[in-house]
């Protein structure tokens, strides 16, 4: 068996003080920060702040296809006693539906949608591959929060993930606005790994799921980070994305408001970083929280239902250069 070192220790007995990441945030040479759909200044927040914020990047007629399917899903039996949905402890209503990719056509084309895809490839320099998705449903008055975390904490104790080098989309399916429990991110938090007190008991995520105490960072290290960069909470309407790094801190409130909150997600992990062992020590979680099995690099759609014609003939003017940019060999050699 191959031995990895662990390079972000948590869920101990005793307390780990917060350390700076030793790992990079966007990969590849900052000459190469412009070579995709982002812009420099918009790589370099991401770089700075752990997350960017496009408004409407889904057309509506795309937005009320998803809506259409998730509606159907809601009302159907048969999903709600699916292994990969998650109900709400006390409400029993579907809170989370995961491998959502595998289960909708529609869904699976946006995971290898172009616009998705060079953005993952620009900042994470590799072929990608789905690690997790899933629908987060928050209906209105009755819907639950999500507390503080990093993804990355959990996918790296739980899943085996050696490194942050994973990015998430989350795509809004409803306005998110101020009232309905919008996502908050610390930002700049994803530049510190904060470890987490406390043994990972088997099967932790049958719990954690519904409402997660284990991997949520002591109150003084979250106040410190927001003390720092503070707390921002991206609002916007439906079809509108957030682009967050793994190690990114967040969370969000229960939604009290008439106005329901649905969120897609979409896990990119590099294919240079797959899964090995859970460093809690525990059994690998399901496939369907995690994907471990059959990984292969994604490949773009390209005649993706809503890409504008001249994005297709941008994307296939870029396929001469590959799927993305390497760094130059005197820059890699000069990090070895």
């Amino acid at each position: 068996m191959t031995y990895f070192k662990d390079l972000y220790p948590t869920r101990t007995k005793e307390r780990i003080e917060p350390f700076a990441r030793p790992d990079p945030v966007v990969y590849g040479h900052p000459a190469f920060y412009g070579k995709g759909p982002l812009r420099p200044d918009e790589v370099h927040s991401f770089k700075e702040n752990g997350f960017l914020f496009l408004e409407s990047f889904l057309t509506e007629s795309e937005v009320n296809g998803f809506l259409k399917d998730l509606d159907g899903y809601t009302k159907d039996p048969a999903i709600k006693q699916r292994e990969e949905t998650v109900t709400e402890k006390y409400t029993g209503e579907i809170r989370s539906i995961f491998a959502i990719h595998k289960l909708s056509e529609r869904f699976d084309r946006l995971s290898r949608d172009p616009r998705l895809l060079d953005i993952a490839h620009q900042l994470l320099g590799s072929d990608v591959y789905i690690h997790q998705s899933r629908i987060n449903d928050k209906p209105a008055f009755r819907g639950s929060g999500f507390n503080w975390h990093s993804d990355f904490e959990t996918w790296h104790a739980e899943d085996g993930m050696p490194r942050p080098r994973c990015v998430s989309f989350s795509i809004t399916l409803t306005e998110n606005n101020v009232f309905n429990g919008p996502l908050m991110l610390i930002p700049g938090s994803h530049k510190t790994f904060v470890p987490c007190t406390g043994i990972t008991p088997p099967k932790n995520w049958e719990e954690s799921l519904k409402s997660q105490t284990l991997g949520v960072p002591a109150e003084r290290d979250l106040r410190a980070l927001t003390q720092k960069g503070g707390i921002v909470a991206p609002r916007g309407p439906a079809g509108s994305l957030v682009i967050f790094e793994s190690n990114t801190l967040h969370a969000s409130a229960n939604n009290l408001s008439p106005y329901p909150r649905r969120n897609l997600f979409f896990v990119c992990n590099s294919v240079e970083n797959k899964p090995v062992a859970p460093f809690c020590g525990n059994a690998p979680r399901p496939e369907y929280l995690a994907t471990r099995k059959n990984i292969e690099p994604l490949r773009p759609v390209i005649e993706t239902p809503g890409v504008a014609a001249h994005q297709r003939q941008a994307y296939q003017q870029r396929q001469g250069q590959g799927h993305f940019m390497k760094e130059p060999a005197a820059a890699q050699m000069s990090r070895q």
